[in-house]
């Protein structure tokens, strides 16, 4: 009996006929073949999530199965891509299509079948190989080498291995299995998207993923194959982080998934990629980067499948050894795509009309970070480093994305709208957020950037929560009522709030900061408390004096201090602290 529609329900299509069906097996729906995966099973009906728009589609249209689950393909070329939630190239659907819409029922494959890649193999004729050995390397851009792998599941001998240049779907060598069974490998494999790929074992994380932003790297640092969210009302800036992350982290390959977000946000991430440079090479950026672009006028039912695709490929990555740095903007939009297509299924809701299993599907989600032990018997070492956004409703954190993202992510960067409003960027609030990787980091901050690097940061977050304190006296009674020293820690809490973590993006200097150059300010900036200290206790001492001192406008600008220079201005910076604050002296 074939598969026909019984029941439209927006992107919900219900097919009979469906007996032998798998659960996440892929169909092709009706006439114009829409891809869609199947999501429940009663008897010989199965509810199936199209990928594509449904009008027009009726009762009584055929059914095709494929037998195989939602895939990615992995192989070189995957890099300075621009896909959609299933990894259809934009660019090729564009063409096809012949118009700037996507229409329905395209059909084009993830990677070119055309292209061809020089194979260098690093394996020769009778060696032992395992899932996950590397067989030879490809240069897919001039930033990445590609290195080509066994399947996951395959080991065996390798009968035959060719070098030179080739299509992904040529057979670049032979392996032979225990069973005496010959495997032909190509540099083209497919793996489903719901299931994580394997790795040896994870690995506790002990190095910070470097972000060139001071308020993340010093107050709130996320280790490299950590998971972080940054929740935010509209405009407090997400994306603008999230791209910056993008751009300046020390992260080797990224993947940014753009999932439900507003056109023209997306817009600007896809036209600005494309021209914007490697901090570190010089190169364009997007040859160390892959773009999943699912914008909220897509069909809703691929933002679902969108995160799932971004993330297997930055595994992938992550598999040959690489550090990968994946950003999901927005999971809110991934989980409303869940409510809707929950809510059509008619399963029991739970808070706030999401479904009940949103917390495992986030957790799920975020669990595929880490650093890993790579399979493939040569000891090296992947990692993958998350990072989500999350659209609260009215900023509201207590709503359940945020707070089921908030139990399984490590790091929290609160994103703040009144520091939105008075311009202060990035609009991270220094008393909301949180890092639970701090200690495991601490040991390489003492010995790569400085000995007192965790105290140093530790004083600053002390400063600041004194700050809130006092902020309530001086509403009531003013400033004069503060003791010196209170004074003393009004005036370097604000020094630490402007001149350290306001950071300028639109500097080519102050946009990315350097884990040496963030220490050196802030040592300024204890300098001046520390040189203060003694003096502001002497019998009438004028608080102004300390207040107008021509050092504090140097401190300032010290953020604009280019890399090559920062021992030498910084060392008579300090200099200039002490010579000045110590001329007070009466």
């Amino acid at each position: 009996m074939s598969a026909t529609i019984t029941k439209v329900a927006g992107p919900l299509v219900v097919a009979s006929g469906m007996s032998d069906a798998k659960m996440f097996e892929v169909v092709k729906v009706s006439n114009e073949k829409l891809v869609g995966e199947v999501i429940e099973l009663h008897g010989d009906e199965a509810s199936i999530q199209v990928y594509e728009e449904t009008s027009g589609i009726g009762p009584g249209e055929p059914v095709e199965r494929t037998g195989l689950t939602l895939s990615v393909e992995l192989a070189p070329g995957l890099l300075t891509s621009i896909y959609d939630g299933i990894q259809r190239p934009l660019e090729l659907i564009e063409k096809e299509a012949n118009s700037a819409f996507i229409t329905r029922g395209i059909e084009v494959p993830g990677l070119s079948r055309e292209a061809k890649w020089d194979f260098t193999p690093t394996v020769k004729v009778g060696d032992e190989v395992e899932g996950g050995s590397i067989l030879g390397t490809v240069p897919e851009t001039t930033l990445i080498e590609h290195k080509v792998m066994v399947p996951p599941t395959l080991s065996g001998t390798v009968e035959d291995i060719k070098s030179g240049s080739f299509t992904i779907e040529q057979t670049i060598a032979v392996i032979k299995d225990s069973d005496g069974k010959k495997h032909e490998i190509c540099m083209l494999q497919k793996w489903p998207i719901r299931i994580p790929r394997p790795c040896k074992g994870k690995l506790i994380p002990r190095e910070p993923l470097v972000t060139g932003m001071r308020v993340l790297d010093m107050l709130f640092p996320i280790a490299r194959g950590g998971a972080g969210a940054i929740p935010g009302p509209f405009g407090a800036g997400k994306t603008v982080t999230q791209q910056s992350l993008a751009k300046y982290c020390n992260a080797q390959v990224i993947v940014y998934i753009g999932c439900g977000e507003r056109g023209n946000e997306m817009t600007e991430v896809l036209t600005e990629f494309p021209h914007l440079e490697d901090p570190n090479t010089g190169e364009p950026l997007m040859k160390r980067t892959v773009l999943i672009a699912n914008t909220s006028n897509m069909p809703v039912a691929a933002r679902e499948a969108s995160v799932y695709t971004g993330i297997t490929i930055a595994e992938y990555y992550r598999d040959m050894g690489y550090d990968v740095a994946l950003m999901a903007d927005s999971t809110s939009r991934w989980a409303e795509a869940m409510r809707e297509m929950s809510g059509r299924l008619e399963e029991m809701p739970g808070e706030e009309g999401y479904p009940a299993y949103l917390g495992s599907r986030t957790a799920g989600f975020y669990e595929r970070a880490g650093i890993v032990d790579c399979i493939g018997g040569d000891n090296r070492k992947g990692s993958l480093s998350v990072i989500g956004a999350v659209s609260p409703p009215g900023g509201d954190f207590s709503e359940p994305v945020t707070q089921n993202t908030l139990r399984v992510t490590k790091v929290f960067w609160a994103l703040d709208a009144k520091l939105a409003y008075k311009r202060h960027f990035p609009a991270i609030n220094w008393l909301q957020s949180y890092t639970l990787y701090a200690d495991n980091l601490e040991a390489w901050y003492s010995k790569e950037i400085a000995e007192d690097f965790p105290s140093n940061r530790e004083r600053a977050q002390s400063i600041l929560q004194d700050e809130s304190k006092l902020e309530e006296i001086v509403r009531l009674v003013g400033m004069d009522a503060l003791s010196p020293r209170e004074q003393l820690t009004m005036e370097v809490a604000r020094m630490i709030r402007e001149d350290f973590l306001f950071q300028n993006g639109f500097d080519p200097v102050d946009a990315y900061s350097s884990l040496k150059k963030q220490y050196r300010l802030l040592k300024s900036i204890m300098t001046f408390m520390d040189s203060a200290e003694p003096i502001i206790t002497q019998e009438d001492f004028d608080f102004r004096k300390l207040q107008e001192l021509p050092v504090k406008e140097e401190i300032a600008k010290a953020s604009f201090t280019p890399e090559d220079e920062v021992d030498e201005k910084f060392n008579a910076l300090d200099e200039t602290i002490r010579s000045q604050i110590s001329a007070l002296q009466s």
